[in-house]
Formats: structure tokens, C-alpha cells, sequence
């Protein structure tokens, strides 16, 4: 999911769930065991850690308030703290993967990079308007490149393929092909909401094989989350309760469709592990029951944020005291607060993460 932002203007964005408390204090990350070579991170503005700082995009969050309770501040991540794949870095024993666009290629780590991109999703048209992102297409033709320059820093191209085997990959997008484009442009009309969620499906899959064949073998996709319930949608929408349920339901059709689409490639590509990130029916408990998950407010950005609290933060102002009892940073995005929960779920419960949680992941 992602959003669009600069300091006068802000275009519409999408959100995908995931949820918690802290796990792992950042200090603690250095010193945990490393149980995985490198964690590689692809999808929209809910992993994306400072990729559009340096495109021609609205869709921006490298200013004040966000980052206001991470510990670089202002890095371009869409929230006020750490995401789902920063907790899964500090659980691996990694630093947080680094923003590919940041870093020359005479500097790359082999601890991982983020190619994720605020507004963009799995189709190249989605999040346009709002200027150039990288769409995921262009995200795991970016992971090639790596990979080519990753063969300079191993003595054989079996230690590489050693290397990308036991590699954590994860992946959120598709929010975005709902908010940015299906629901928001007539790009896409003539689909039926069944032939769009099936349309999209069929690309995350060529996308998916695309990332197998250039070495990776374990990798963790995560559902779309509960985008009927962000403030972006229920304060544009008529709606009764708490969501726009309609909306819920378009993205369903897609979360139904991909076990088995996962399942199928972890059958028919060897040696292969997808991971189905179970996370809408979570995200949406939180919604509806926010008490039990230690959060007061699961209605109201914890910025403030333009046109009426349906956009991106405004600058410079200062957020709410109380971030951690918030379940939305601003009219898209999430607390650190729950993107904690849903790591923590997917790296501990079978739950979310199915048929492997991580702990269990990184030992097969």
C-alpha cells in the first residue's frame, strides 16, 4: 500500500496490513545471531525505505513527522518508525536492508536492499499520477542487475546460488493496483473485480518465477490488507460500521486466489518455499477490536495530515503523544506500533505466515 505525498500536495496511495509491538530493540538487532545471508525486500510504500527519495514522485516521506520515533528520522520510510521489514531484519540478525536507489553499485551489501516503492504495485500503470516509482516489474529487473554484480563477490557462481538459496525475500504490493489504479482511474473498467484480482495474480506470478530463476528460494508474500477500513477510503466513502466493506471485498478476491497460487510454485519449482502472509484478517481485528492489541484509536491518523486526514502528513507538524496506541500514522499508513504486531505474528505464529513462520523458514 502506498501514498503520495510532497509538502503542498499528496495524490492517493494504498495500504496492505501488518501489525504489533516492538519485538527487537534496534540496539539488540547488532548483536542477535545472523540466521539468514541477506534479507531482499520488494513491494510499495509499506517497505519502502527511502527508494522514492530519489525519483520524481510526489509520494514522498522524508520529512518531518515521519521517522519521528525511528532512530535515522526522516528516511523516506511511510511511517513514524520501523516496518514489518525492518523487525524481520533486527529478528535475522541483519541491518535494515538499505534503499537500492541510495547506494552506487560499487557499494552494494550482501546483507540485502530494499527496491520497494511508495504508489507503485504489480502493474506498471499503477501510481503514475503520481510520478515515476518502480513498479515491480522494474524492481526484480533491478534485483538482476544485483545479482550480476553480486557474481563479482563470490569465488563461484555455486556460492552464490548457496547464497541466494538460504536469502530471506519478501514482498508486499498490490494495494496500490487497488487505491492507485482499479478504484481510481478507468484504466482498468472493463475488468471485472473477479478478472482484475485474477489479472493480477497472473503478473505477481510471472514476477515470482522471474525472482526463482535469478536464485531466490525463500520468499514470504504478503496478502493485501483491510484498504476499506484506512481513513483515505472511509472519509471519501458512504459506508455503515466501521469500513467500506465493499472495498474490503474487492481485495479479497485477490487474497483468495493467492494459496493456491503459491502453493502451485512452491510444487513446481525445486527447492522453492513460498510463504502466504496471511495478514487481512489480522489487520482487520485490529481494526475492529483495537483494544486487545493495546491500541485506543484505529480511526484517526496520529498526524495530521491534509484534506481532512485522507492524505500524507503535513510537514513539520508535530504528530500525536500517543503513536503507540495509534493503529494509523497517517490517512494510509500504519503505526510502527502495528506493523509490529504482524511481523511478530509472522515470525513466531502460523497464524499469518503459512505454511512456515520464519523462524521455522530460515532452517529449511
Amino acid at each position: 500500500m502506498d501514498s503520495s505525498f510532497s509538502t503542498s500536495l499528496f495524490i492517493i496511495v494504498i495500504i496492505s496490513v501488518q501489525y504489533v509491538f516492538p519485538l527487537i530493540s534496534s540496539s539488540s538487532a547488532a548483536t542477535r545471531q545472523q540466521l539468514a545471508p541477506a534479507l531482499y525486500v520488494f513491494g510499495d510504500s509499506l517497505l519502502d525505505s527511502g527508494n522514492n527519495n530519489l525519483l520524481p514522485t510526489i509520494a514522498k516521506a522524508n520529512y518531518f513527522p515521519y521517522g519521528a520515533d525511528f532512530v535515522k528520522n526522516s528516511t523516506g520510510r511511510f511511517t513514524n518508525g520501523r516496518t514489518v521489514a525492518d523487525f524481520i531484519a533486527e529478528f535475522l540478525g541483519l541491518p535494515y536492508s538499505p534503499p537500492f536507489m541510495t547506494l552506487p553499485e560499487d557499494k552494494l551489501p550482501l546483507t540485502g536492499l530494499n527496491y520497494a516503492s511508495g504508489s507503485c504495485g504489480i502493474l506498471p500503470e499503477t501510481g503514475l499520477l503520481s510520478g515515476i516509482c518502480l513498479n515491480l516489474g522494474e524492481q526484480v529487473g533491478l534485483f538482476e542487475g544485483t545479482v550480476k554484480l553480486l557474481k563479482k563477490q563470490f569465488r563461484s557462481s555455486e556460492e552464490l546460488s548457496i547464497y541466494l538459496s538460504k536469502s530471506i525475500f519478501i514482498i508486499s504490493a498490490g494495494s496500490n493496483d487497488y487505491m492507485n489504479n482499479y478504484l481510481d482511474t478507468l484504466l482498468f473498467k472493463h475488468y471485472t473485480q473477479q478478472e482484475f484480482a485474477q489479472l493480477l495474480v497472473h503478473k505477481l506470478s510471472f514476477h515470482l518465477q522471474r525472482l526463482y530463476s535469478l536464485g531466490a528460494r525463500k520468499i514470504i508474500v504478503f496478502e493485501i490488507g483491510p484498504i476499506g477500513c484506512i481513513p483515505s477510503i472511509t472519509r471519501k466513502y458512504k459506508h455503515k460500521g466501521q469500513c467500506v466493506e465493499d472495498k474490503n471485498r474487492d481485495v479479497s478476491l485477490f487474497n483468495n486466489m493467492l494459496p493456491a497460487m503459491l502453493q502451485n510454485l512452491t510444487s513446481s519449482l525445486k527447492g522453492s518455499i513460498f510463504v502466504n502472509g496471511q495478514a487481512h484478517w489480522l489487520g482487520y481485528d485490529a481494526i475492529i477490536n483495537p483494544s486487545h492489541y493495546g491500541l485506543t484509536d484505529a480511526s484517526n491518523p496520529c498526524c495530521t495530515a491534509w484534506f481532512n486526514g485522507k492524505s500524507g502528513c503535513i510537514p513539520l507538524l508535530r504528530p500525536c503523544s500517543n503513536p503507540y496506541e495509534h493503529y494509523f500514522w497517517d490517512g494510509y499508513h500504519l503505526t510502527e506500533a502495528v506493523y509490529s504486531v504482524i511481523a511478530s505474528r509472522c515470525i513466531y505464529d502460523t497464524s499469518v505466515c503459512i505454511p512456515f513462520n520464519l523462524k521455522k523458514l530460515v532452517n529449511k
